[in-house]
């Protein structure tokens, strides 16, 4: 899985009395950067207006017009000010932008301080941002306060932004299928789907009726049941289970991936026991693991507000997120513990390919061999960002945090799929989580992303979120 780099719309603002030379540069610097980091872009034609920039209302509305003919081309707009700019144009052609803003200030040069070489630039970035608040208009300014395009400085803003715009565009207006009713005495992962609705993110829901008996009437000759079958047997290290186990859980991925495609789902959290053990005689896990490690967020047990948190990580991450128990203490370090689930990880976050093995703790209530599809192994080391979301008063109420997954050993005999993770401040995040109504699942992805989704989440989506941990 790897994530699409956003295209940008580029702006150039303007005033009168500064040189042309300077507007011509720009036009020059940021495609070339920009295409150079994978990212594609698109700006208005040089004749379209003076220089191919903006200055006054008039020519903010022809960029406005710009925008709306190329609307779904681009997922944000970088605003550069190569000098001092005009606000008054700016907004004009921007308050209807729709995708996120990122404000660029070209430097001054020490040598080139002459009324014919001076940018401004540093005292105009202030005026745009001033006038954008008056206007209750939204956008993203980074450190340090003017940076050449040409700089490591700029192209680390461009990678905080690009991950801002793919969290906005890729929550506002996703689709989460609800497969199966909530698991009745897990009230831990109720919520409000008007709430969701609200905050433009639709609830589809489906009953795992639906889906059992569409695994039952599948022919196992059938093209996308060979397909799926590839899928799944490379996946994974299946020497352990039965081969009715291995068919239905094919047939449960076919099932799952035409739901996803007939309902233009972005997101599935899947009531994954004790139905599917008792009647289908398999675990769900390793093709909830498959599906998050091609791209499409699956969470477990109808939690349907983590699956939104591990969309948002995954967005904003070069890679898969996956949900988790917070499970187990480490020893007596208090900055430590044991993250697990059954098996839903994605591969991409593993330690080596899983082994698919009967799902230990529910066998105590369904009996033995009745729960294979759990995709059990270790989670790898390295960098993670985590969070939560619960759904209260009608707000989206959100926590996130930084950490690191760990060499540490885990007994050999731990069920599931674990890994012992660092988070500086971890007795503070757990207060904050039991304190304020958090569920017992926590979402993960791999690098520490935790500005750009909180910024995506708090500054464009109007969601609430704290992070709680003392970095």
């Amino acid at each position: 899985m790897t994530a699409l780099k956003t295209t940008f719309a580029l702006y150039f603002g303007n005033r009168g009395f500064f040189p042309a030379a300077l507007i011509d540069s720009a036009r020059r610097d940021l495609p070339r950067v920009l295409k150079s980091m994978g990212h594609d872009s698109i700006m208005l034609d040089k004749n379209a207006t003076r220089y191919g920039a903006v200055e006054t209302p008039r020519e903010g509305e022809i960029y406005a017009e710009f925008l709306r003919r190329n609307r779904g081309k681009y997922g944000g707009v970088i605003l550069s000010l190569p000098n001092f700019g005009d606000e008054t144009g700016a907004v004009a052609a921007l308050k209807e932008a729709g995708v996120p803003i990122l404000v660029q200030a070209y430097p001054d040069d020490l040598d080139k301080m002459a009324p014919a070489l001076r940018r401004d630039a540093f005292c105009g970035k202030i005026s745009v941002m001033d006038v954008f608040c008056q206007c209750d208009m939204k956008f993203t300014a980074l450190k340090p306060h003017t940076v050449s395009p040409l700089s490591e400085e700029f192209k680390t803003n461009v990678e905080h932004f690009d991950r801002v715009c793919r969290v906005v565009n890729g929550v506002k207006g996703m689709v989460v299928g609800a497969i199966g009713a909530r698991t009745t005495p897990f009230k831990t992962v109720r919520f409000d789907e008007l709430t969701l609705q609200k905050a433009d993110i639709t609830v589809e829901t489906l009953d795992l009726s639906e889906v059992f008996d569409r695994m039952r009437k599948m022919a196992a000759s059938g093209k996308a049941y060979k397909a799926k079958a590839s899928v799944l047997r490379d996946y994974a290290c299946w020497h352990q289970a039965p081969k009715a186990a291995f068919d239905n859980l094919v047939r449960l991925g076919v099932v799952l991936d035409e739901i996803i495609a007939a309902n233009k789902m972005d997101a599935i959290a899947v009531r994954c026991w004790t139905e599917m053990q008792s009647l289908m005689g398999i675990s769900p896990c390793v093709v909830l693991s498959e599906l998050n490690n091609r791209g499409i967020t699956a969470a477990c047990e109808v939690d349907i507000c983590n699956a939104v948190t591990m969309q948002a990580l995954a967005l904003a991450s070069d890679g898969p997120a996956t949900c988790l128990d917070w499970n187990n203490n480490y020893a007596d370090d208090e900055d430590k513990c044991i993250l697990f689930h059954c098996g839903p990880v994605p591969a991409d976050l593993m330690q080596g390919k899983g082994t698919i093995s009967d799902h230990l703790i529910i066998a105590n209530a369904v009996g033995k061999g009745k729960g294979f599809g759990c995709n059990t192994g270790r989670i790898a080391p390295g960098d993670c960002t985590f969070g939560s979301m619960i759904t209260d008063a009608g707000r989206l109420k959100f926590f996130l945090g930084q950490g690191r997954f760990t060499n540490d050993p885990i007994p050999a005999d731990f069920f599931g799929c674990a890994g012992v993770v660092e988070i500086p401040g971890l007795q503070d995040v757990l207060l904050h989580i039991g304190q304020n109504g958090h569920r017992h699942h926590v979402s993960v992805a791999g690098g520490h992303i935790l500005a750009p989704v909180r910024e995506a989440l708090d500054r464009y989506l109007g969601c609430q979120v704290a992070a709680p941990q003392a970095i």
